[in-house]
């Protein structure tokens, strides 16, 4: 499939040309688009389990909504729908989380209840039971896997259980779960799955257990534009998420400054700065939203925490966290970084210097934009570690 920087080559290829016919309009209508389309990746992920299997609670915690939340999946329900329903995801709508009436629920066989479904537009299907997995679950896991497509078994309310265990002799956390999957992988042999991936979870404890390594596995099957819709959409629950965001978005921001610098190369005074801002924004709106440091996000880690919202106040160091990022903000921090604005003033001034100011003006370009990214990238990153370590001390002082 394509990737990121197939897709940056061919953009830059195509504004180049038409700046080259000093067609302003429509290289900056290009450079919308391609930052448009990156928001619309479509992610279908399709759950799938018997009625009371936890569905709607993993799908609320996958999107790191509480039940309470506005637009979280409704819990405790009886099922007696066979809708198929889509719950997407708060900061990223191209991500959707199809919640589907139990194979048992139904009165389809495998292959025609995929069919009513429309498994078609599902990237993936993640099969969900709160004991053990039935014989329905493996047909269903069958007929997905003749069809090519990826399917995970996922075994929620692991915390119950590992409450249970507790008043067991010789207890250990790691000698349950071990038993738990054990049990779980050799019943799907038994009933003919080869060779079975399963996950222990706790939809009320993400970062415990399984679901970092569910995440991974996700990950690995998917191609690299799905792959970050995915990444970017899961909640921190641990400091390797962060990292690893950090990591896919700073993969990108040579492509941005090398958009940056063709765009440089055109000598009309102005137009790299204009869009070099605009570029600018979206990209730090982009950083905000993955690291979950918008306004909502933040006021639902506070609701669902306990944590005061104004605490967060005391950890969030930068300006762009819980802001409207704007041209003018941008702008605004701009003016703090001597050397950018050094670099930026360099480049406007060195397109006065006849046809050999424009390879200078592309380099201070593609630095300047290079430069402010990364700055940007790594004060919310650390941000989202502040954040991420106030809800660890939150849940120590709990435990205590």
């Amino acid at each position: 499939g394509a990737t990121y920087e197939i897709i940056m080559e061919d953009l830059i290829s195509l504004v180049k040309n038409d700046l080259k016919n000093n067609d302003k309009t429509a290289a900056v209508a290009k450079i919308q688009k391609y930052i448009e389309k990156q928001d619309n990746i479509p992610l279908n992920i399709a759950i799938t389990g018997e009625t009371g299997a936890g569905k709607s609670t993993f799908i609320n915690a996958i999107r790191g909504l509480s039940e309470s939340d506005e637009g979280a999946a409704p819990t405790g329900f009886v099922e007696t729908t066979t809708e198929v329903t889509a719950y997407q995801h708060s900061n990223y709508p191209n991500v959707t989380f199809w919640d589907l009436p139990g194979i048992g629920t139904t009165k389809f066989p495998a292959d025609e209840y995929l069919k009513h479904v429309g498994f078609e537009k599902f990237d993936f299907f993640i099969i969900i039971s709160d004991t053990r997995f039935r014989e329905n679950d493996v047909k269903l896991a069958q007929e997905i896997q003749r069809m090519k497509k990826k399917f995970y078994f996922v075994r929620p309310k692991i915390d119950n259980d590992i409450r249970t265990a507790k008043n067991k002799k010789n207890f250990s956390t790691e000698g349950t779960l071990t038993t738990i999957r054990n049990y779980c992988t050799n019943s799907l042999k038994k009933l003919g799955v080869q060779s079975p991936q399963v996950f222990l979870v706790s939809s009320f404890d993400l970062q415990l257990y399984d679901f970092p390594d569910l995440i991974e596995a996700l990950k690995n099957d998917l191609p690299e534009l799905k792959r970050d819709a995915l990444l970017f959409a899961m909640p921190n629950i641990n400091l390797e998420i962060i990292n690893k965001k950090k990591e896919a978005l700073q993969s990108k921001i040579k492509y941005y400054a090398t958009l940056s610098a063709a765009v440089a190369g055109v000598p009309v005074p102005g137009l790299s700065a204009t869009i070099d801002v605009s570029l600018i924004v979206k990209v730090v709106r982009d950083y905000v939203a993955a690291f979950g440091l918008d306004e909502s996000s933040l006021m639902r880690f506070a609701t669902n925490t306990g944590v005061p919202y104004t605490d967060l106040g005391d950890v969030i160091k930068s300006k762009l966290a819980a802001a409207n990022i704007t041209k003018e903000l941008i702008l605004e921090l701009f003016c703090t970084f001597a050397d950018i604005a050094a670099l930026m003033a360099a480049e406007e001034a060195s397109r006065w210097i006849s046809i050999f100011g424009i390879v200078p003006a592309m380099c201070l370009s593609f630095t300047a934009t290079y430069k402010v990214l990364n700055y940007f990238l790594d004060a919310l990153a650390e941000d989202a570690v502040s954040v991420f370590e106030m809800f660890l001390k939150r849940v120590s002082a709990v435990q205590d």
